[in-house]
């Protein structure tokens, strides 16, 4: 059964699977990244995997350090390190994964497991275009791979195109579980004028099966969140986000949704209590944050401090994962309006998925600059989008041209 790739779902679960190395948490009034003078200076502590994770990577490092173009030694180990990843939300061990595949790395005809792995990889680093050409030469080979085939739509959905994504969706009709395949279809119809068909059909879909696997649950349950979203629905969506949280507590994209929702509701204090000291991730440290400046919390001066000097960080290492995020701590948090609409073209012009859309509107409003808006009203009119916040921008946007 295939599993949903998380970091396909939105911009910050695509955002775990980044390039080698943490952002630096250096609070600095020019956000300068710190450099150590000496070799024993600790930058970071990470979290040590489980005594029987750890175990095990062992093993499967000096097993594949012996035999390095093993395929399934390979596979297994980069298979590891993607969970370890996704649990602690730790970018390092995707940078370790992709390390297995090494040996891979120009092959024209790698095994089929190699190419799927290398592809979710790809995707992760916006290389959407290398990602998208590794599933069509998977699927030539193997047309009955589900899990090709829904992380195909996936990474389409994300470029802002729902009609290829419907059809990469078709597939999974008879290759996957019927959650699996109305979930990836209910996606790719909302994004394209279809929402309140989408929303009827996935509900019943989970309805109809209570004891599907919890991955795929969580998946259904989060994309009708995001519809329910989408059309004002905020109560129904946090109770969905909520019933996802119960299967999994941990999901850094599950709480940063839910922590959105409430800030848009005005709740900044159930964010806090939401996220407590969940601050390790950029992101959810972004929406305490948030919260804190709402709230006049005098904590709010060190969290934006901390922040900076991780965005800092991270454009030093090229990383460009994090424009969206960034873009939106620029506008609510520093008051910047241009850098958020520099910073905001440069993450639409990669991924155009609706909170693309509207970091882009939300900062051609603050700046002033209706035609900087262009772009997400284009997709807007393309897709038949309906997200009642991004209509409420656009109108708005339309009476600033006047």
């Amino acid at each position: 059964m295939p599993k949903p790739p998380a970091s396909l779902r939105s911009s910050l679960r695509r955002a775990l699977l980044t390039a080698v190395g943490a952002a630096l948490a250096v609070p600095s009034a020019e956000a300068a990244p710190a450099l150590p003078e000496r070799d024993d200076v600790v930058l970071e502590e990470l979290p040590a995997p489980a005594a029987g994770a750890a175990r095990e990577l062992r093993d499967l490092r000096a097993a594949l350090a012996r035999d390095p173009r093993n395929a399934a030694l390979a596979v297994r180990l980069a298979r590891r390190y993607l969970e370890l990843g996704r649990a602690e939300s730790d970018p390092r061990y995707f940078g370790w994964a992709e390390g297995c595949l090494t040996p891979w790395e120009r092959s024209e005809d790698p095994p089929l497991e190699v190419l799927l792995l290398r592809a979710t990889l790809r995707q992760s680093r916006h290389a959407f275009a290398e990602a998208l050409a590794d599933l069509d030469a998977l699927l030539a080979r193997d047309p009955r791979s589900a899990q090709a085939w829904l992380t195909r739509a996936l990474i389409l959905q994300v470029r802002g195109d729902p009609a290829s994504a419907r059809r990469s969706c078709m597939p999974l009709l008879r290759l996957a579980s019927g959650l699996m395949a109305v979930s990836c279809l209910a996606n790719a119809e909302s994004l394209a004028g279809r929402a309140e068909a989408a929303a009827t059909t996935l509900r019943r879909a989970l309805e109809s099966t209570p004891r599907a696997a919890t991955p795929e649950r969580v998946f259904a349950l989060t994309s009708l969140a995001e519809i329910c979203t989408r059309l004002d629905r905020s109560d129904e969506a946090l109770r969905l986000l909520s019933e996802a949280l119960a299967l999994a507590p941990r999901d850094a994209y599950l709480l940063a949704a839910r922590a959105d929702l409430l800030l848009d509701r005005g709740r900044p204090r159930d964010v806090l209590a939401l996220l407590g000291d969940a601050t390790r991730i950029d992101g959810l440290l972004l929406r305490v944050a948030l919260a804190e400046a709402r709230l006049r919390d005098p904590a709010l001066d060190g969290h934006r401090e901390e922040l900076r000097a991780r965005f800092a960080a991270t454009r030093l290492r090229g990383d460009t994962l994090h424009l969206g995020e960034e873009s939106r701590f620029a506008l609510a948090l520093l008051g910047d309006a241009d850098e958020a609409l520099r910073l905001a073209q440069a993450n639409f012009a990669q991924q155009r998925e609706p909170r693309d859309a509207r970091a882009l509107l939300e900062a051609a409003l603050a700046a002033g600059s209706a035609p900087a808006a262009e772009p997400a009203l284009a997709l807007l009119r393309e897709t038949s989008l309906e997200d009642a916040r991004l209509a409420r921008l656009a109108a708005r946007i339309e009476a600033l041209r006047r």
